[in-house]
């Protein structure tokens, strides 16, 4: 059961996003183009966590002002607007761009919206400050949508396992105690799989068999603290009939992100966020790895909700049609959209979705 669902996103003005309202389903299947606006939506999610995390105005000063988060900068797009429901409940904020290149909150606010219902709510949080106020918003309710919408936001994690070079943090020794949860670049990835292994036996022997089924050499891990440093741990392992020693350098770049998506996903449900966004996790897997990574992804979402952009026709040819969301560039603008049953019902029968995609019948192509 998902715990807090987003149900719908409205974003106006941001990047090459300039007016969206999509409604989002437990599992959301990006497709489109290089450059037709993928990453910007789950960029909007990383923006959506430096507000609520309180670091809105250094990320905007890192990131070259507020005039690069623009749709075509300061001169056409004057403001920033972003509304997320979570079924009945909304948080929703609007920005401008101050003189010296900043963001202020014009509006920010937080309701209910329960349909024949007496006890809708509503909190403005006010205007003119450079950081969210959700966390520091005085409310008599002991729990209050505050409660809801900002633990829901801080659960949200942009997952990238691209880098796996000789000086990837995922290769190096880590603090055996940097376990709280996976990291977003499974830098921690040694010291998490060690404590599955300690306390949820289950679900590490899950990992280690699912991991099998990509990279049938694979044994074990075989985890323990350092014998000269027991508070730092590395990722090794044990191949099948060997005695030789291994550790992540001897793994394949696409191996180590399976691993590092399989330990995502397969961890004991209480551990997940209540969304994972992963852009393009398909990178350097080999086919057969793609399609075990289409089940992983079909299950997890029976207890969060994920939302990924790819580009591989294998992953997509493992979706359903309600679950594809088409990303289209047009004059400049990403435009989002679902698909058609009834457009595509006599295809349908013959191919699956990604082998449409490739035929260039579902839209989502360069063009030309």
């Amino acid at each position: 059961m998902v715990k807090t669902p987003l149900t719908r996103v409205k974003i106006n003005g941001f990047k090459s996003i300039k007016n969206l309202d999509l409604e989002l389903n437990s599992l959301n299947i990006l497709i489109g183009a290089n450059g037709s606006g993928k990453s910007n939506f789950i960029a909007v999610f990383k923006f959506l966590n430096q507000i609520i995390n309180q670091n809105l105005e250094f990320f905007i000063a890192k990131s070259g002002g507020a005039n690069t988060f623009l749709h075509f900068g300061q001169k056409t797009t004057q403001q920033l607007t972003f509304c997320f429901d979570f079924r009945t409940n909304s948080y929703e904020i609007t920005l401008e761009v101050t003189a010296d290149g900043k963001f202020i909150f014009a509006n920010e606010k937080i309701y209910s919206h329960q349909k024949n219902s007496d006890n809708n709510y509503l909190q403005l949080l006010g205007k003119g400050h450079y950081e969210t106020k959700l966390i520091t918003a005085k409310y008599v309710q002991e729990k209050t949508i505050i409660d809801y919408v900002v633990s829901a936001m801080k659960s949200w994690q942009i997952y990238h396992f691209h880098d796996t070079s000789d000086t990837a943090l995922i290769k190096q020794n880590v603090d055996i105690d940097d376990n709280n949860y996976l990291k977003q670049d499974a830098s921690n990835l040694a010291a998490y799989l060690y404590l599955l292994k300690e306390t949820e036996e289950d679900y590490y022997k899950n990992i280690v068999d699912t991991i099998r089924l990509v990279a049938p050499f694979f044994d074990d891990f075989d985890l323990k603290p350092n014998r000269l440093n027991p508070s730092k741990i590395k990722l090794e392992w044990k191949e099948k009939g060997s005695d030789n020693y291994f550790d992540a350098n001897a793994l394949s770049d696409g191996t180590l992100r399976f691993i590092s998506l399989a330990t995502l996903l397969l961890q004991p449900p209480d551990n997940l966020p209540q969304i994972i966004l992963l852009d393009e996790p398909e990178l350097g897997l080999h086919p057969y790895a793609i399609v075990i990574l289409a089940d992983l992804l079909s299950q997890v979402t029976e207890n969060t909700q994920v939302i990924i952009s790819t580009q591989s026709v294998t992953l997509v040819n493992q979706f359903e049609l309600k679950e594809i969301i088409v990303v289209e560039k047009r004059g400049g603008e990403s435009i989002f959209h679902r698909l058609s049953s009834v457009e595509l019902e006599s295809w349908l029968d013959d191919y699956a979705l990604g082998d449409l995609w490739e035929k260039n019948l579902l839209g989502g192509r360069p063009n030309l």
